[in-house]
C-alpha cells in the first residue's frame, strides 16, 4: 500500500485515548477499545475522548454540531436541529458505526441507524470515539468504529451533594432549561438530571422542480418553519458491596416531537413522536488477579410518523443484551480478557402499506490478550458470533505497539469486522430479502505518535475493503449483496498550547471508492474527501474566549456521482464569563451565514446566536 494513495485525516487534537465499553471512575483511562482500562499512552488505535468540560466550552448545540469536522466523521444533517443525521466513520457506511449508551448497544434495529439527534448534550458526561474495526469485541456493526456515550453520574468518591442548572435562548426561536443533582457518601450515590429543549426550526427542505424530487420526496415543500422539541431525563445509582464488589444501575429516556415537509396529497407524514430509551446496570468484582463484570440492558427505540394527528405509521424495536466478562492478571503486563455476549432484536414496522414483526437471538464468545514486553505492546482478539438468522461469523484483530525514543511510539493493527443485515433490509415488503449475507470488512492500520509535556502529534494510515454491501437490485427487484468498497486513509494529529492559547485542529483527506460493477471507481456518497477542524481556546481570567473553524471539502449525493455538493467553512465563536458559581455563555455560530448543505436538498441553519446561564457550585 503506497502511501501516495492513502487518504489522509489529520487529527491534531488528540485527546486522551484508549478504548472503553463502561464507564470508569478513574482519570486518565478509558474503556471502550478493548474492554478494559486503559491510559492514552497504551493505546495502539486512534481514539478521541471529548470529556463535559470540553462538551461545555464548545457550546455546541446538538451532538453532530459537536462531531462535525471531527477526524474520520462525516456527518449528513436533513435540515437543522432534531432533523435525521447520519453519520459515516472512515468512509464505510453510516449503519457501519456501533453506539453505546453507558455500555448499552442502541439504534434501530429496523433501520439500523441511531437517532443521535435525539441525544441531548447536556446528559452526556463524555464521549469516546475509537476508530477502527472492532467486531472481536463487540460482533456486528463495529466495522468503521465505535462510538460511546457516558451519561451524566453520580461519583462513588467521597461525600458530596452537588446540584447543577441551565437555562438559555438563541436564534430561531430556541429555548432550553435543565437541572441536575448527584448525592453520595463513598459507599452509595445517586443522581438525576433533566432537561428540555425547543426551537421553531428553520424551513429544512427547499426542494427542486420537477423532473427531480428533493430528498423529502416532494418538488414543492411547504415554506414553513420545521421545529423540534426534546424531553429527557437520566437516572443513576449504585453502591460499594464490601471492599470487591459494586453494583450500578443506569437508564435514560429522550422524547422528541419533529415536524418535517411531507405531501398530504400522497397521504405522506410531516411529524414524528420519538422515544428513546436505555436501561441498563452491572454488578463488578475486583480481586487481586482476577475481575468479573456481568452486565445487561434494554434500548428501546421507537417513532411514530403522523399526518393530521393520525398515526400512518410506526417503526419500533428493542435491544436486549447481557454479557458476562472476566480480566485475568497473568503476569506483570500480561493480561486474559474472555467473555460471553447474549443479545436479542426484536420489532417491526406498523402502517397500512408496510408491515412486519421479526426478532433473533445472538450468542457469542470472545477471548483477548494484552501483554506488554519491554518497549513492546501486543493485542489479540477473536470472536464468534452465532446468529439466528444468518448462523456463525469469526472474527479477529491483532495490534503492536513500540515505544522510542523522545516518547515516540510507533502501531500496527489488522482486523476483521461484519454488519448484519438490518430487519428492513431483510424483512421490509417489496424490498427485504431474507437471503441477505452479513456485510464484512478488512483493515490494516499504521501509526506512529509522539506526546511531550509541550505538545503531542499522531499519524495512522489505514486501508479498509468491504464486501457483500447490501443495497437495492434491480434485477430481483429487493434488496442484495453486490456492492464493494475501498477506503484508504492516513490520520495526522497535533496540538499545543501557544502564547497561552489551547491550539487542537483535526483535517481528513478521504478516497471512499464504491468497487461494485454498476459504479466502480465512483466516490461513495456523502463522504467529503477533504475536511479539517480548528479549534482555539484561551482563558483571561474570569474570561474565556474560543472559536472553531469547521471546513468540508465537494461531496456527492448519489451513488453516481452526478448530484454534487459544493464545498464549505463555516466559523463558530463563543465567549463566557465566571461569576462565582454562576457562568454565562454567549455563542454565534456559523458567524459568516455560509449557506450549504450535507444532504441534498435539505437547508443547514445560517447564522445562529445563544445565551446560555449555567450553575454549578465549586
Amino acid at each position: 500500500m503506497q502511501l501516495r494513495y492513502l487518504v489522509v485525516s489529520l487529527s491534531l487534537a488528540l485527546p486522551a485515548s484508549a478504548y472503553a465499553q463502561a464507564a470508569t471512575d478513574l482519570d486518565g483511562l478509558v474503556v471502550t477499545g478493548t474492554r478494559t482500562a486503559l491510559t492514552a499512552d497504551q493505546s495502539l488505535a486512534a481514539v478521541e475522548v471529548i470529556d463535559h468540560a470540553q462538551i461545555l466550552r464548545s457550546q455546541a448545540r446538538s451532538l453532530q454540531d459537536l462531531l462535525r469536522g471531527r477526524a474520520g466523521i462525516d456527518l449528513a444533517n436533513q435540515g437543522g436541529q432534531g432533523k435525521v443525521s447520519t453519520l459515516f466513520m472512515r468512509g464505510t457506511e453510516s449503519d457501519h458505526v456501533l453506539f453505546l449508551i453507558d455500555g448499552v448497544r442502541v439504534g434501530s434495529a429496523t433501520s439500523g441507524l441511531t437517532a443521535l439527534q435525539d441525544l441531548p448534550l447536556e446528559l452526556i458526561e463524555r464521549i469516546e470515539i475509537v476508530r477502527g474495526p472492532r467486531s472481536s469485541l463487540y460482533g456486528s456493526e463495529a466495522i468503521g468504529g465505535v462510538i460511546q456515550v457516558f451519561t451524566r453520574g453520580g461519583s462513588a468518591d467521597g461525600a458530596h451533594a452537588r446540584m447543577r442548572a441551565h437555562a438559555g435562548a438563541g436564534s430561531n426561536g430556541l429555548g432550553k432549561a435543565g437541572a441536575g443533582l448527584d448525592v453520595g457518601d463513598g459507599d452509595a450515590w445517586f443522581g438525576v438530571d433533566a432537561s428540555h429543549l425547543q426551537t421553531d426550526g428553520i424551513d429544512a427542505c427547499r426542494g427542486v422542480a420537477t423532473p427531480f424530487f428533493a430528498g423529502c420526496g416532494m418538488d414543492h415543500p411547504d415554506p414553513d418553519r420545521d421545529g423540534y422539541r426534546n424531553t429527557a431525563v437520566s437516572l443513576r445509582a449504585g453502591a460499594r458491596l464490601g471492599n470487591a464488589w459494586k453494583i450500578d444501575a443506569r437508564a435514560m429516556r429522550t422524547e422528541g416531537s419533529n415536524d418535517f415537509d411531507g405531501d398530504p396529497a400522497w397521504g405522506l407524514p410531516d411529524h414524528s413522536d420519538t422515544v428513546q430509551q436505555v436501561v441498563g446496570g452491572s454488578l463488578r468484582y475486583e480481586g487481586a488477579r482476577l475481575a468479573l463484570k456481568f452486565n445487561a440492558g434494554r434500548n428501546t427505540d421507537t417513532s411514530d410518523n403522523i399526518l393530521d394527528g393520525t398515526v400512518v405509521d410506526r417503526f419500533g424495536t428493542h435491544r436486549d443484551g447481557a454479557g458476562l466478562q472476566a480480566d485475568i492478571t497473568l503476569g506483570r503486563g500480561q493480561l486474559l480478557t474472555l467473555g460471553a455476549d447474549w443479545s436479542r432484536d426484536s420489532g417491526g414496522v406498523a402502517g397500512g402499506f408496510n408491515a412486519f414483526d421479526a426478532s433473533r437471538d445472538n450468542r457469542a464468545g470472545f477471548f483477548q490478550y494484552q501483554g506488554a514486553f519491554g518497549r513492546h505492546d501486543l493485542q489479540l482478539s477473536a470472536r464468534h458470533d452465532d446468529n439466528e438468522d444468518f448462523g456463525g461469523k469469526d472474527t479477529g484483530s491483532a495490534a503492536w505497539g513500540m515505544d522510542l525514543a523522545h516518547g515516540l511510539r510507533l502501531t500496527a493493527s489488522h482486523g476483521t469486522a461484519f454488519k448484519a443485515p438490518s430487519f428492513n433490509e431483510l424483512y421490509f415488503p417489496f424490498y427485504g430479502n431474507p437471503a441477505l449475507r452479513p456485510e464484512t470488512s478488512r483493515s490494516t492500520e499504521f501509526g506512529i505518535a509522539q506526546r511531550t509535556a509541550r505538545w503531542r502529534w499522531q499519524a495512522n494510515a489505514y486501508q479498509t475493503t468491504v464486501d457483500d454491501l447490501i443495497v437495492y437490485d434491480p434485477n430481483i427487484f429487493v434488496a442484495n449483496n453486490i456492492e464493494s468498497a475501498r477506503i484508504r486513509g492516513l490520520e495526522i494529529g497535533a496540538g499545543a498550547t501557544l502564547h497561552g492559547w489551547d491550539v487542537n485542529a483535526q483535517a481528513t483527506l478521504m478516497d471512499p471508492r464504491n468497487r461494485s460493477e454498476t459504479a466502480h471507481d465512483k466516490l461513495l456518497p456523502r463522504r467529503a474527501r477533504r475536511s479539517a477542524r480548528l479549534d482555539l481556546d484561551r482563558g483571561f481570567g474570569d474570561w474565556n474566549v474560543g472559536a472553531s473553524v469547521i471546513a468540508q471539502g465537494r461531496r456527492f449525493d448519489d451513488v453516481q456521482n452526478g448530484l454534487a455538493m459544493g464545498g464549505y467553512a463555516t466559523v463558530d465563536l463563543r465567549l463566557e464569563r465566571g461569576f462565582g458559581d454562576w457562568t454565562l455563555q454567549a455563542g454565534l455560530s456559523n458567524a459568516l451565514d455560509r449557506r450549504y448543505e450535507t444532504a441534498a436538498f435539505y437547508n443547514q441553519p445560517g447564522r445562529e446566536w445563544s445565551l446560555t446561564l449555567r450553575y454549578a457550585p465549586r
